[in-house]
């Protein structure tokens, strides 16, 4: 750790103390892969979180106003205790030790993702326009370019050539149009299980402050393609289909076919993995943690199957069999 990330720790850690008014035994909680850390205080049986975000880098008004938002639809998030805007420090209520991430398995899985469903089909419920950013082509082609930028060009060392290219920006425009083409709801934008809280009640939502208003199936593709789990096209599919029946009986407007449905889904979550891609590389070769490029494989494997049925998609094949 470097000297002014220590200072920037000693200096939160105080002003939680005096938030508090009293002295917590102050332990790292998780970081994550933006530039935010945090940290658990436990004294007794109570415990808060401080987090250190550094306002040059995160925009912690968007977080305290989503966190906002998701209160106000009846969620379990975070609320914020104390807040130093100029310095980048937040002191929030604690949602507990574990995340989905940590205890999901064949068991459980269907009641924790019922829940979770139910979580985000009354944010869904609560969107408006007008109140958070829009999720617009020029936001959702740079998340596709981190692609070629830094997951073909930095980690493949791959160019394409000026036809390959063309074809490739094609398939891009197709996934644009059909995202652009569905309904528009409050997106959580990074809605899968290590975002989700063990806590009463379920699910404890974070990670949320990058929200926007945009595409309707954008964080149910998430919630089942994970970075870190995957599970079987069946199962899967009986979520999702469990998720469509109780969004269209909730007023939450996802298509009345089920069929256009799930082809939505595909393809948005196609537009999901491309960028994990690209930001799995940057995350490794510009911020100096490499670990996230294990995972790059699995989002290979979620790709695959939904190039290979649309022939809109083609272009990708290839790319994504080329290896580092």
């Amino acid at each position: 750790m470097n000297a002014g990330h220590d200072r920037r720790r000693t200096a939160l850690l105080a002003w939680a103390n005096a938030a508090l008014g009293c002295e917590p035994d102050w332990v790292p909680a998780s970081a994550d892969a933006s530039f935010r850390r945090y940290f658990r205080g436990v004294r007794g049986q109570h415990s808060w979180i401080a987090m250190d975000a550094p306002p040059e880098r995160e925009d912690n008004a968007a977080f305290v106003r989503v966190a906002e938002l998701h209160e106000h639809a009846g969620l379990h998030v975070p609320r914020v205790l104390a807040r130093d805007m100029a310095r980048g420090f937040l002191l929030l209520t604690d949602l507990g030790h574990k995340t989905y991430l940590d205890v999901l398995n064949d068991d459980n899985a269907d009641a924790l993702f019922d829940a979770a469903m139910d979580a985000l089909i009354a944010w869904q419920r609560s969107s408006r326009s007008g109140v958070l950013p829009v999720y617009d082509r020029d936001l959702l082609a740079t998340e596709l370019a981190l692609f070629s930028d830094w997951y073909l060009a930095r980690h493949l060392n791959y160019t394409p050539g000026a036809s390959e290219a063309g074809r490739l920006a094609a398939a891009f425009n197709f996934l644009l149009d059909h995202a652009l083409a569905q309904p528009r709801v409050f997106v959580h934008r990074d809605f899968m299980p290590r975002n989700l809280m063990l806590s009463e009640p379920l699910p404890g939502i974070i990670d949320f402050q990058d929200a926007r208003y945009g595409p309707v199936t954008y964080d149910i593709a998430s919630l089942f393609k994970d970075a870190f789990i995957s599970w079987p096209a069946p199962r899967v599919a009986a979520w999702l289909h469990a998720y469509w029946q109780h969004a269209c009986a909730a007023g939450v407007p996802v298509p009345a076919d089920f069929n256009t449905f799930m082809r939505d889904t595909e393809l948005m979550g196609a537009q999901r993995h491309i960028k994990v891609l690209g930001i799995f590389a940057r995350i490794a070769y510009r911020d100096g943690k490499p670990h996230y490029l294990q995972d790059a494989p699995r989002f290979v494997r979620y790709l695959q199957p939904v190039v290979a049925k649309y022939p809109q998609l083609s272009p990708l094949a290839p790319l994504l069999e080329l290896q580092p």
